[in-house]
């Protein structure tokens, strides 16, 4: 069992979870995730790695409630225990041999973003921040994007807060005026991840994404989480979750990610445990 040391609200839907997981921090490294299960009647969801804490034994993830598990861990209190907590899994980002970043995050997308951005300023990187939110009140983890970059610039669908853009804009613009990036890392919905990639591929500016379609098992077995990829299958809980934004195929993961969106709603209404709370009986 894996005790939850720390809860935070950072927005209405966006929740931050400190898990007591020794072994799991102990290997953990940027762009990994877990894969977590409440109780035994539950279904095991795939979390980045926010953060983690070798000494102290925690890992962190900041999660959507946006479906039934997660609105279930969203409701669970300092102190109550998740039952399975996996992990590390996937390849870490590999982020050698590079001296100028954009690190470009969407929404929620920017609490895996954050740890990527972390890696790279920790090692002397010249890190530059996109975060794209849709309003001022969906704003997440500004302080600290702010502390490992060297420059963060937020943007609003609406305008309400700073500048009103789309990450794309704020990325064709800091091209235009001669930032040479060897790399861009675009974390966040998969049709910002798309558009993020027809921006640099123009410049042939080496683009990551990091994935998270359908997964159950984590170990390649079970085939939910395949992509395309420069046209061959490939699996993102064993092969990624980083990919050339360049190859994958984003309309076809579209597609895939909505194949169960009548059973996630029909679970996500159903009123059973969901209003009690996990271990509030």
């Amino acid at each position: 069992m894996y005790k939850i040391l720390r809860k935070q609200k950072l927005n209405q839907f966006v929740t931050l979870l400190e898990v007591d997981a020794p072994f799991v921090a102990k290997k953990a490294q940027a762009g990994q995730f877990i894969i977590f299960r409440i109780d035994e009647q539950g279904e095991r969801i795939p979390l980045t790695i926010a953060d983690y804490d070798r000494e102290k034994g925690s890992v962190t993830n900041i999660f959507q409630e946006v479906g039934k598990s997660t609105k279930l861990l969203g409701s669970m209190e300092v102190g109550d225990e998740i039952l399975d907590f996996v992990g590390p899994l996937g390849i870490p980002t590999h982020l050698e041999n590079v001296k100028k970043v954009a690190v470009v995050g969407g929404g929620v997308g920017c609490a895996i973003a954050y740890p990527q951005a972390k890696a790279l300023f920790n090692k002397g990187v010249d890190v530059d921040i996109i975060a794209g939110f849709r309003n001022k009140e969906l704003v997440i983890l500004e302080k600290e994007m702010e502390k490992v970059s060297n420059r963060l610039f937020i943007c609003t669908d609406d305008g309400s807060y700073k500048e009103k853009a789309l990450v794309t804009n704020v990325l064709q613009r800091l091209i235009d005026e001669g930032n040479e990036y060897d790399l861009v890392i675009t974390i966040g919905p998969i049709i910002m991840m798309k558009y993020v990639s027809l921006v640099t591929k123009p410049y042939d500016i080496k683009t990551i994404v990091s994935l998270n379609p359908i997964m159950i098992d984590g170990t390649g077995m079970c085939g939910g989480c395949r992509v395309t990829v420069n046209g061959e299958i490939k699996f993102a809980c064993v092969d990624g979750p980083d990919f050339d934004g360049h190859e994958v195929d984003f309309d076809e993961l579209m597609t895939r990610n909505r194949f169960y969106k009548a059973q996630e709603d029909e679970a996500r209404n159903h009123e059973c445990r969901l209003l009690r709370g996990v271990g509030h009986d």
